[in-house]
């Protein structure tokens, strides 16, 4: 193991550890074929030694604040512990082990410790506090002027104008909820690892296909499992409902899925979802506000719970509209074929199915072939970027990656100047966590000369050993949404690493990613990719038709499922402080009650004890930024088709005017410029 020295007061790493010094690789990238376990630990306590050193000089210097020695000064700090985080978010998240579960376990409240230590600290705020407080007469440029009011707003909503006693108390919240958020997320992945639907009569999976058979009986196999096993994903619904044709079989598959941490077994995680909520409220109160989403909105584009739950409220009219017209129908297609139950929520994709084939003569099954992974990323994704934006992508095969199945791109600039790296990592894993994300390596800046390293991870099944990777459609808009983000980590060109990127307003990051869906169906994008993979032709111009005509088929349940959800994350976080620990069941269906929502047929999308955007990641009282993204893709579609589509004069917009800006400026006002005006052609 590498060890700690102690070294002029400080404590740096064993220049073994591949972390001790910035990344030789291109790009900076990570040396994952250096980088053991054992190095994540020492360089993270040395990079949180080494950040505290640099932060005490700021606020101990005794020359008046600067923008120079206080802000950029921040900005260059904490290098070492950015280079180590960064590339153990991404393998702990993606590809885990025990180790890595037990260092994350370990440093959560540490790490929580050491972000207070910085925004509760006193001499530093009041320097930042002098700076804003002459901001008009320091003739700083927007940007700059941007980064100091995100400092200050930042010190304040973090606490930095409390008592000492009350931040005694904040930092002892900080640290038990970053401590049961990471005991969460360790929790879920085990539930979902553990939760494996299994059969010995191969019968049971009529409706799968050769290659879903065939994958089932390999995942038994790799488990010391007889017959046939399917995993679950980490939403409620499974991909699996559509073609599974015995019922007792999905209803097994979806009471394992619903019931994975709420089984009173070591997986459980009422307790802890229960406890964070109160922390939540406790913590809001300390700082000023009635409810923990009254304090996390401040900052967001709808800036008040008010704005977003009237934001809700006014999609349930529509969402319910549509959702039982569609249950009347598909409880019609039931009666039809001389059965007499309910529809209930393991139903509702299996009969939609057969319902789409009918309207629309589609068949999932008849698409599949046509979405060979490779082609769509590559012919698809790639291909929309290449002709919005000028760029293009070279494979790499010299850069290090954290595991076997991952895929290194670099992009190269119109102009053929070196842009960034993009990591792929497509499939399912046992010690992956459920959905798909993108997030970054190595970040944009140009104060501290770097360029983006981003990447993408998903939760693709991995076809049996000699079978293509086929895509299901939602695999595709999936793979299209997540390199929505990746462009917006990969375009960035600001000064600051702090305002790079995603680094915007939860209800505005989903944007560039929503929008980016649009080109999965898009004519010119869909003939390029969809081939069919075994002889290479073209998707039917016929079949194409029928997707795009079809596009809107089941509307109603989708947006009842992510909406529902988004009432439940907003129920959480809308609890009083002295609000009693909750029922997770209780507090669901009053929520969905109160809404109009509580339908027997469609769940939510997330259930509370699996709902790890809300309890494991940055989503707490933010879910409903899907949907307000959506109002803002559903303008930004209408100003693209207005003006020609895809196109690089369109693209070129897009990118210089919100895509390359983080958050150097008001989001809604960046939004607005972009959209007001027609494109004009690029030289």
């Amino acid at each position: 193991m590498a060890t700690l020295t102690a070294s002029l007061g400080t404590l740096v790493l064993d220049s073994s550890n591949p972390f001790a010094a910035p990344s030789a690789l291109p790009y900076q990238a990570p040396p994952f074929d250096r980088i053991e376990d054992a190095h994540y630990l020492p360089a993270i306590e040395a990079g949180m030694a080494e950040q505290r050193v640099e932060i005490d000089a700021i606020a101990n210097n005794s020359a008046p604040a600067t923008f120079e020695n206080t802000l950029i000064a921040m900005e260059e700090s904490g290098r070492l512990l950015h280079r180590v985080l960064t590339a153990f978010g991404c393998v702990s998240g993606a590809n885990t082990n025990p180790t890595l579960q037990d260092i994350k376990t370990e440093v959560a409240p540490r790490l929580a410790a050491h972000s207070d230590a910085i925004n509760l600290n006193d001499a530093l705020f009041q320097r930042v506090s002098a700076l804003y407080n002459q901001r008009a007469s320091l003739n700083l440029d927007p940007e700059s002027l941007r980064l100091l009011e995100t400092y200050y707003d930042g010190f304040i909503h973090a606490g930095s104008n409390l008592n000492e006693a009350d931040k005694t108390s904040l930092k002892q919240l900080n640290e038990e909820a970053s401590t049961l958020s990471t005991a969460f997320l360790t929790k879920v992945l085990a539930a979902a690892k553990e939760s494996l639907f299994t059969t010995t009569d191969v019968s049971t999976l009529a409706g799968l296909s050769e290659a879903q058979i065939a994958a089932a009986a390999e995942l038994a196999k790799s488990r010391n499992l007889e017959g046939w096993a399917l995993p679950i994903q980490n939403t409620t619904q499974q991909d699996f409902f559509d073609a599974l044709t015995n019922r007792d079989a999905r209803k097994a598959l979806f009471d394992l899925a619903w019931s994975r941490t709420q089984n009173g077994n070591e997986n459980d995680t009422t307790a802890i979802i229960t406890r964070i909520a109160q922390l939540r409220a406790e913590r809001a109160k300390l700082l000023g506000f009635p409810t923990y989403a009254a304090w996390k909105l401040h900052d967001q584009m709808a800036k008040t719970q008010e704005t977003a739950l009237s934001f809700l409220s006014g999609l349930v009219t529509k969402a319910t509209a549509l959702i039982v017209q569609e249950a009347e129908d598909l409880q019609a297609l039931i009666a039809s074929q001389g059965e007499t139950f309910e529809l209930q929520p393991w139903d509702w994709s299996f009969y939609a199915e057969q319902l789409r084939r009918a309207r629309y003569d589609l068949d999932e099954e008849a698409i599949k072939p046509y979405f060979e992974l490779n082609s769509v990323l590559e012919k698809g994704v790639f291909y929309a970027a290449e002709q919005l934006f000028g760029i293009s992508f070279t494979e790499r095969h010299d850069i290090p990656v954290y595991h076997p199945t991952v895929r290194v791109f670099e992009l190269t600039d119109a102009d053929g100047s070196p842009l960034s790296l993009f990591y792929f990592d497509p499939f399912k894993r046992d010690n992956k966590n459920g959905g798909a994300w993108m997030s970054s390596l190595v970040g944009q800046s140009k104060l501290l000369g770097t360029l983006p390293v981003i990447y993408n991870v998903s939760n693709i099944p991995q076809p049996a050993e000699g079978q293509p990777a086929l895509c299901t459609l939602d695999h595709v808009i999936t793979l299209f949404h997540e390199f929505g983000h990746a462009l917006h980590g990969l375009f960035s060109t600001v000064q600051y690493p702090s305002l790079a990127g995603t680094a915007v307003a939860r209800d505005f990051v989903e944007f560039p990613s929503q929008f980016n869906e649009y080109w999965a169906t898009y004519p010119a994008v869909l003939a390029h990719y969809a081939k069919h993979h075994a002889t290479g032709e073209s998707m039917p111009a016929a079949l194409a038709e029928k997707i795009r005509k079809a596009k809107d088929f089941n509307r109603g349940y989708h947006l009842t499922e992510v909406l529902s959800s988004s009432l439940i994350d907003m129920q959480w976080h809308t609890l009083a402080p002295d609000a009693p620990l909750q029922d997770p069941d209780t507090l669901e269906a009053e929520a969905l009650s109160k809404a109009g929502l509580k339908l027997p047929y469609a769940r939510p999308r997330y259930r509370s004890t699996y709902f790890a955007h809300i309890f494991g990641g940055g989503y707490a009282a933010g879910y409903y930024a899907y949907q307000w993204a959506e109002t803002l893709e559903d303008r930004a579609i209408a100003w693209f088709e207005a003006n020609g589509g895809l196109t690089r004069a369109n693209g070129e917009r897009l990118r210089t005017m919100v895509l390359a800006r983080g958050n150097t400026e008001d989001l809604a006002q960046m939004y607005e410029n972009w959209i007001s005006e027609p494109a004009t052609p690029v030289s």
